[in-house]
């Protein structure tokens, strides 16, 4: 039954927009973009364990997600909606829809929104085609990756805006318990080809992240990218049980194109897990808790490609203070590798 209603619905929903277009000429297209993805990842001990988002499957052809994205803005007013299908999708909210909001531009220089939205949070987003590596960092892995709510942009001048939001628990529809978080953004342009911006989400229960995200167009070709966060754990979760997160880190990118074909892009991150519950070390003594656990990640990326398809071969290394990963003998380690090759198609 679902599978006739759905198409049903489809064509319904395309008649009403084309009859509507025809009726008033006035009225804006719906842009309709999007894209979808697909990998194969080796891990060198044989089974998938570095802990970030996405990628998590082990010597298979592995698909991301295919991403439909609708827009339109009819005089000041405007939407997006934003539905995703595949693992990528399941593991980054809590349904099919990544976006799902409506914006009101009141002025020149003051809009609002109101919905479910893409995080303001870290340097990487969801969408391979926003990111140049393919794997994730552990900053954005262990941020926030939506967020519903409300908030206004001023765009002060040119080179300064601020945004200010009332927003749901991380990463939810809805608010399923504790209060609303306040999130606040700064935005800087200190010099031409330099943005910078300090974000702030934070409330009694579900914590405090700060981030500082930063880019420099040094030159035509050459990209260089920063970002560092600090998150601590809300009042709804338990360290005992590994419940939240509490950590602290830093990532550098440079990216530099060769031509209008061939890129290659370096990520270099320092990743401190201040209790233990990201990569779960068991405590020596046998006191219940986990270690402290720091890890500098290492990946070297190409972008390979024109048009619509991208290629990213993809190698990452990643060197731990505990054995928080294991060798291929399934012992503890230190260390772990792996080497990735990633296409997808955007449209």
């Amino acid at each position: 039954m679902k599978k006739c209603i759905l198409p049903l619905m489809a064509a319904l929903f395309s008649f009403v927009l084309n009859v509507r277009a025809q009726n008033d000429e006035s009225v804006p297209s719906l842009l309709i973009s999007g894209s979808v993805d697909t990998y194969y990842k080796y891990d060198f001990s044989g089974k998938s364990q570095i802990p970030t988002s996405f990628a998590s499957a082990q010597n298979s052809i592995g698909i991301g997600m295919l991403d439909l994205i609708f827009e339109q803005s009819v005089g000041k007013f405007s939407f997006v909606g934003e539905v995703a299908f595949g693992p990528r999708a399941e593991n980054s909210a809590p349904g099919p829809v990544q976006n799902l909001y409506v914006g009101y531009q009141a002025t020149d220089k003051i809009s609002f929104a109101g919905g479910f939205m893409a995080t303001y949070i870290g340097y990487e987003v969801i969408s391979p085609t926003g990111n140049f590596n393919y794997s994730t960092s552990y900053l954005f892995s262990n941020g926030p990756f939506q967020q519903a709510g409300v908030k206004m942009d001023y765009a002060v001048t040119e080179r300064f805006a601020f945004m200010v939001g009332v927003f749901n628990n991380f990463d939810s529809y809805t608010n399923t318990q504790g209060g609303m978080d306040f999130g606040l953004q700064l935005y800087f342009m200190p010099v031409d080809r330099w943005d910078l911006y300090i974000n702030l989400v934070t409330s009694n229960d579900t914590g405090t992240e700060t981030d500082i995200t930063t880019t420099y167009q040094a030159t035509d070709k050459l990209l260089i990218g920063f970002n560092a966060a600090q998150r601590t754990r809300g009042n709804l979760y338990n360290s005992e049980e590994g419940d939240g997160v509490n950590f602290s880190g830093a990532a550098l990118y440079v990216d530099y194109a060769f031509n209008g074909i061939v890129s290659i892009g370096f990520r270099g991150e320092y990743f401190s897990d201040k209790d233990g519950s990201i990569f779960q070390v068991p405590d020596p003594a046998d006191t219940g808790n986990y270690l402290k656990t720091n890890v500098t990640a290492l990946t070297l990326s190409a972008n390979i490609g024109s048009g619509p398809l991208t290629f990213i071969p993809e190698f990452r290394v990643d060197m731990a203070s505990q054995n928080a990963f294991e060798d291929s003998k399934g012992d503890p380690a230190d260390i772990a590798g792996q080497i990735l090759l990633a296409a997808y198609y955007a449209f």
